[in-house]
C-alpha cells in the first residue's frame, strides 16, 4: 500500500489541530448495537461454520463457499475475478487446476462478507439481484424454495452452488451441474435437493442439524436449512464493529493524528461519505464510478457481448447501466483487489481513482489486475469502444483532484476501520472428511 509518511512541517501542524478538533462536530453515524444484528444460536453459528469451509456442498466436491470467501484475504480470495470450480489453491496462488480446468473465470469480485447480518442490507451482490422492496423478498427465480430459507442473507447463500463457474461445476460433470443446466433447482433431484442429500448421509451431519434446527429430526434436511445455517455463521463470525472507528463512535478513544484528518475529510470535503454514508460505510444504492470492465461480463439475457451492466442486468432501467453497489468499507484494508472486477491491487491507488475516475479510467491498465494465467480473452471490452465510451459516459460524479497527503489521511482513516476479532475460525476438519484450503 502506497503511503507517504514524511510530512512536511505546517502539514504536520494542521494535523495535530485537526487531531485537536473534536469528533462530535463532523456528521458521524450511530454506533452499532446487538439490536442492529442478526442474532442466532450457538448450535446454528457452528453448522454453519462446517458447511461454510466443506467442500461436499459443491458439485465435485473441491470447492467451499471458503475458496473465494477466506478471512486470510478478508473473506474474499485476493484475486481480481477468481478460479471457483476448475481451480486449485487459495486466494492469490489459485491457479487452473491441469486436470479440468476452468471454462471461464467467476465474471466479479468477490465481496467481502463482513456485516451482512446487519438488518440494514437490504441488497445483495454486487447488482443487488436479491433483494427486499418493502419487506418483500425480489430474486432471481420464482421457486417455493425462498419460503422456506430465514431471511435476506440465507437467501443469498443458496446461489453460488448453483454457479457452474463457482462451486456446480461445468455441464454433465457432475448430478447437480446437470441439474443446474436443467433449471431444476428445488424439488425432487433439484440441484439444492442433491446437495441436501448428500449433506445428510454424512453420519457426522445430522445430529449437529438436530441441535440446530429440532424440526430436522422428524423431516428430511433441506437446503434451506444449509442456507439458514451458513447465514447464521457469517452473521456472527464476521461481524465487524468493533475497530478504532467504533471506538470514537462510541466516545471511547480517539484516532491518531493522520486517520483523523482522514476522518475530517471522509464526512467533509472530500463527500466520500455522501455514498460511503451510515455505520457501515455504504448507502447501499448503486452508482457508476467508471470500473474498468475485463473478463466473461455480465449481460442481460437476451444480449451477447463481455461488458458487465450492473444493475441495469437486474433493472432494465438505461440509468442503472454500468451501476454497482456502493460496497461497505468495514475492514477495506485486508480487501483487496478493489472494485467490482477487482481492478485495483493497492488501495491508495484506488481511493485515487475514486477521487477522479475519469482521469483514472484513462490511466488503467491491466497490469494493475491479479489475475490467474488462464487462455481466454480477459481484455475485449477495452477493444470495445462502444463499450468503453458507455462506462465513461455512465459515471456519476465529477473528477476532484486530491493532493497526495489527503489520500494518505483517508487510507490512515480506511485503516482505522480494521477489526479482525475472531470468533470461531477455520474449523481443523469438516464432516465429510474432504480436504480444504485453511
Amino acid at each position: 500500500m502506497h503511503v507517504n509518511n514524511r510530512l512536511s512541517p505546517v502539514f504536520a501542524a494542521a494535523l495535530c489541530s485537526i487531531c485537536a478538533s473534536f469528533a462530535w462536530a463532523l456528521d458521524l453515524p450511530a454506533p452499532a448495537t446487538d439490536a442492529d444484528f442478526l442474532q442466532a444460536s450457538p448450535a446454528e453459528v457452528a453448522l454453519g461454520q462446517l458447511l461454510f469451509y466443506d467442500p461436499v456442498l459443491s458439485g465435485n466436491d473441491n470447492v467451499s463457499c471458503s475458496t473465494c470467501h477466506h478471512p486470510k484475504f478478508g473473506t474474499s480470495d485476493g484475486l481480481s475475478l477468481g478460479l471457483g470450480e476448475g481451480g486449485v489453491g487459495l486466494g492469490p496462488a489459485r491457479v487452473l487446476d491441469p486436470d479440468n480446468p476452468p471454462e471461464h473465470r467467476v465474471p466479479r469480485n468477490a465481496p467481502a462478507l463482513y456485516n451482512l447480518g446487519a438488518h440494514e442490507y437490504t441488497t445483495m451482490f454486487h447488482d443487488g439481484r436479491v433483494e427486499l422492496v418493502d419487506g418483500v423478498l425480489h430474486v432471481p427465480i420464482e421457486d417455493p424454495f425462498f419460503d422456506q430459507v430465514n431471511g435476506l442473507l440465507a437467501t443469498q447463500a443458496a446461489f453460488p452452488v448453483l454457479s457452474p463457474d463457482e462451486m456446480a461445476g461445468q455441464v454433465n460433470e457432475n448430478p447437480i451441474s446437470k441439474a443446474v443446466r436443467k433449471g431444476r433447482f428445488s424439488g425432487e433431484g433439484g440441484a439444492w435437493d442433491l446437495i441436501a442429500s448428500k449433506v445428510a448421509a454424512i453420519p457426522a451431519y445430522p445430529p449437529l442439524f438436530w441441535d440446530a434446527y429440532p424440526e430436522t429430526k422428524t423431516r428430511d434436511i433441506r437446503f434451506a436449512d444449509i442456507s439458514n445455517a451458513i447465514a447464521a455463521f457469517i452473521a456472527v463470525e464476521f461481524r465487524a464493529d468493533n475497530s478504532p472507528f467504533d471506538a470514537v463512535l462510541r466516545g471511547e478513544a480517539a484516532l491518531d493524528p493522520l486517520a483523523a484528518m482522514g476522518m475530517e475529510l471522509f464526512y467533509g470535503d472530500a463527500g466520500c461519505a455522501s455514498c460511503h454514508s451510515g455505520t457501515f460505510q455504504t448507502d447501499h444504492q448503486f452508482h457508476a464510478m467508471g470500473q474498468p470492465q475485463f473478463g466473461p461480463g455480465k449481460t442481460l439475457p437476451f444480449e451477447q457481448g463481455l461488458r458487465d451492466e450492473g444493475r441495469y442486468r437486474v433493472t432494465g432501467h438505461t440509468e442503472d447501466m454500468y451501476a454497482f453497489r456502493t460496497p461497505s468499507l468495514r475492514n477495506v484494508t485486508l480487501t483487496a483487489p478493489y472494485g467490482h472486477t477487482g481492478a485495483y491491487s493497492d488501495l491508495w491507488e484506488f481511493v485515487t481513482a475514486h477521487t477522479m475516475p475519469l482521469a483514472a479510467f484513462d490511466a488503467w491498465s491491466p497490469d494493475m489486475a491479479v489475475l490467474p494465467v488462464m487462455p481466454v480473452d480477459d481484455w475485449a471490452t477495452l477493444q470495445d469502444a462502444d463499450a468503453q465510451m458507455g462506462i465513461v459516459d455512465a459515471i456519476s460524479v465529477e473528477d476532484m483532484a486530491l493532493p497526495a497527503e489527503h489520500i494518505d489521511a483517508l487510507v490512515a482513516f480506511l485503516a482505522a476501520l480494521t477489526d479482525e476479532t475472531t470468533r470461531l475460525g477455520v474449523p481443523e476438519t469438516v464432516p465429510s472428511g474432504l480436504p480444504f484450503e485453511r
